[in-house]
């Protein structure tokens, strides 16, 4: 069970900075109970939260357990569809768009992402775009479950507008992670899953919890200046594509960024750029928004629509094995793989439990009381 102490004082810097383990199968069971009561399904309640979950198991604490709130403020907003009827609404044989009916991405993307898999188990590779969706996790969920299948896993999604184009000051683009999964023999599989801003919007709001400040390179303040201040998008500023600035490559980073924003929404007819809806309930929908919902964009690549899955793979093993290989630099101690990190978190908190911060447990708590679930004792 967590660390049962008295209950922290959010208000409290060392409150804020207290972390608290919770056991992986019991915050699970909770937060498919909270799913449960504001509608979801039995079984869409277990998709949504082991989608969600997923985040802490593997470290990114910025997108798991710590959103269940802002998930629940969409569907009290009316903005989170919990029944959703989520249908194909244009395919090929290899490729197709899903309509999510404005139902909530953890339980959307699942169901695309199993599309694009059996397109690519048909005919060798299936690509889904996405429209009318909401905010889906993280991406390297869905990516592994083409993985699973002895394919090569893509995942991607737009998020609302809080990045900054580079040379600009005005927030046009999410922070658009792309995950790319591929599957290996006796190696863990290869795991590419990462935002195309220098760092997360999650990760800023961890800093805010902690009362920390912001490394450079992540935001500019509203004139386009570089700050350290976390807090500084609640007064005009904007995250930074990955790279920081142009002499760092931020150009790059808005490529990728833009293509994220282009296959998943311009490609699905969902909203794309300034106009795709903002996760934070209280903040206002865009004016004149030109499609539906969140988008995201899903592929599948069977192995041996290309060669040999067998061959593949030991030659997966023998690319990972040399990367492994090389040279640290002075002070490192050695070369990681895409995908190592979270996957060692993963079997570290599967056996100890999931740290949540003061704040998340006051928040998951305050949730508890005003649904009626059972939260754990002595909280």
């Amino acid at each position: 069970m967590p660390q049962h102490q008295q209950r922290p004082d959010p208000s409290s810097t060392s409150g804020a900075n207290t972390a608290y383990l919770f056991p992986y199968d019991e915050l699970l069971a909770f937060t498919v109970s909270i799913f449960e009561k504001i509608g979801c399904p039995a079984k869409d309640a277990h998709t949504a939260a082991v989608a969600l979950l997923s985040a802490d198991l593997r470290g990114i604490d910025s997108h798991g357990v710590a959103r269940l709130i802002g998930y629940v403020r969409l569907w009290e907003a009316g903005r989170a569809n919990t029944t959703p009827n989520i249908k194909i609404i244009h395919e090929t044989p290899s490729t197709a768009v899903v309509d999510g009916d404005s139902g909530l991405g953890l339980v959307v993307a699942p169901y695309a992402m199993q599309v694009a898999i059996e397109k690519a188990r048909n005919v060798g590779t299936g690509w889904v775009s996405v429209q009318h969706s909401n905010h889906f996790g993280i991406a390297g969920y869905h990516a592994l479950k083409a993985v699973e299948q002895d394919m090569i896993g893509v995942a991607m999604t737009n998020a609302s507008a809080l990045v900054a184009p580079t040379f600009s000051i005005e927030r046009m683009l999410g922070t658009n992670p792309i995950c790319v999964a591929v599957p290996a023999g006796e190696e863990p599989p290869f795991v590419a899953d990462l935002a195309t801003t220098t760092a997360a919007n999650g990760k800023l709001e961890i800093l805010q919890r902690k009362n920390e400040e912001a490394p450079l390179g992540w935001i500019q303040d509203k004139d386009g200046h570089p700050t350290t201040d976390a807090h500084a998008l609640k007064t005009g500023g904007a995250l930074l594509p990955l790279g920081g600035d142009r002499d760092h490559g931020s150009h790059k980073g808005y490529a990728l960024g833009a293509i994220v924003d282009i296959f998943s929404a311009v490609l699905s007819g969902a909203n794309y750029g300034p106009w795709v809806p903002p996760f934070p309930a209280y903040v206002p929908m865009p004016t004149g928004m030109p499609g539906k919902g969140i988008g995201h964009f899903f592929g599948a690549m069977r192995i041996d629509a290309f060669r040999p899955a067998d061959e593949f793979k030991q030659h997966m093993d023998k690319w990972i094995q040399r990367f492994r290989s090389a040279t640290p630099a002075p002070g490192q101690e050695k070369v990681l793989i895409p995908g190592d990190p979270e996957r060692e978190m993963e079997t570290a908190r599967l056996g100890n439990g999931i740290p949540l911060l003061a704040p998340v447990v006051n928040d998951l708590k305050g949730l508890a009381e005003k649904l009626g679930v059972e939260f754990f004792e002595n909280f």
